[in-house]
């Protein structure tokens, strides 16, 4: 089977074909817009008719186009690291970085992984999801930053109207400042301070309503995962989002894998029970998910304490590496309700509220 590695960009995409040596056979690079996915594809089938396997580089926002007409195609999809790209490039002849040199990197990893990759499957509830909890992560981010600027502009014009620290995301704390901000006498100062403080309540009552649309969201999808102790909504939304179709992941130690769970051998010749350190790969946001889950339950769930316990029983054994063990477990946990909820393509049936 042709294999063909895509090395996307804002702007254009390449691709190269390789054989199932890891041999160059063609090359082509097209516009990242529409008309050149179509013409991309119409190479690889004059190319390979016979089968295809695609391999493009795990850039969420400027492949998903991609991603998205390839499988609407019909073709078979698989996603490579970017974090494993370096070393790739490193074990080539051709020195150097290019569209090219990529691309066919990206195809060789393909044919070394094999099924250890990913596949991609196309899911347009879970888009909507990731969508909107991308776009939350934003707006967030932003009103952080404002509310770090309305802090040192409060504290330049008037300190003792300075809020408790976390505070400016209540109704009431934000009413208080805007009085105070009030009766100050009128200046450039004040009026900053004013516009800002609007700002934040903007952005916290868009916020507030996307979690709102996210729960809602996510209680259809996946009621099996919100079912998980420590699991609400929003991190119900981060789960789905971050991971996409469940099923491209063809075992629990795949997707542990994935979101960073899995730990990484330290040393050789001691056995499977040798020592292990932290695993700093896999997708941090979905580990940061995990982390929060196994901090709430490791708090309030009795079989969590129980295992935490149970390990720090174990003199050599440190309370982070216990919770690192939560998480692992966890993250067998998420993986089997995921596999269980109606949100998985091919069983429209179960897509019902």
């Amino acid at each position: 089977m042709m294999v063909v590695g895509v090395d996307p960009h804002k702007q254009t995409h390449t691709a190269v074909a390789a054989d199932e040596l890891g041999r160059k056979k063609a090359q082509c690079t097209v516009r990242a817009r529409r008309d050149g996915h179509r013409e991309l594809i119409a190479w690889a089938r004059e190319l390979a008719p016979a089968g295809r396997l695609w391999a493009v580089e795990d850039v969420r926002h400027v492949a998903g186009g991609l991603i998205r007409e390839l499988l609407a195609a019909g073709e078979q999809v698989v996603f490579v690291p970017p974090k494993l790209m370096a070393g790739e490039r490193r074990g080539g002849r051709e020195r150097g970085k290019s569209d090219p040199i990529d691309a066919l990197a990206i195809a060789r990893l393909a044919l070394r992984e094999g099924a250890g990759l990913p596949a991609a499957r196309l899911d347009e509830q879970v888009l909507e999801v990731r969508r909107l909890t991308d776009y939350r992560d934003d707006l967030v981010a932003e009103r952080t930053r404002v509310v770090n600027r309305l802090r040192w502009m409060v504290h330049d014009l008037a300190p003792e109207l300075a809020p408790a620290p976390r505070s400016l995301g209540s109704d009431r704390a934000r009413t208080r400042l805007r009085a105070g901000l009030r009766a100050l006498p009128a200046s450039a100062g004040q009026r900053v301070a004013l516009s800002q403080l609007a700002r934040i309540t903007a952005l916290s009552a868009e916020i507030t309503q996307l979690e709102k649309d996210l729960t809602a969201l996510v209680t259809v999808l996946a009621p099996e995962l919100l079912a998980t102790p420590g699991v609400a909504g929003i991190t119900a939304a981060k789960i789905l989002g971050e991971t996409g179709d469940i099923r491209r992941f063809r075992s629990p130690a795949a997707f542990a894998r994935h979101n960073g769970t899995a730990p990484v051998p330290a040393s050789s010749g001691t056995g499977h029970d040798g020592p292990h350190r932290l695993n700093r790969g896999g997708n941090r946001q979905l580990n940061a998910a995990l982390h929060r889950i196994a901090v709430v339950q490791a708090r309030c769930h009795p079989g969590a304490a129980a295992l935490l316990e149970r390990r720090g029983q174990d003199k050599h054994e440190t309370r982070k590496a216990s919770l690192r063990a939560l998480k692992r477990h966890l993250s067998d946990v998420i993986y089997r309700a995921l596999n269980a909820d109606a949100w998985r393509l091919g069983q429209p049936t179960q897509h019902a509220a």
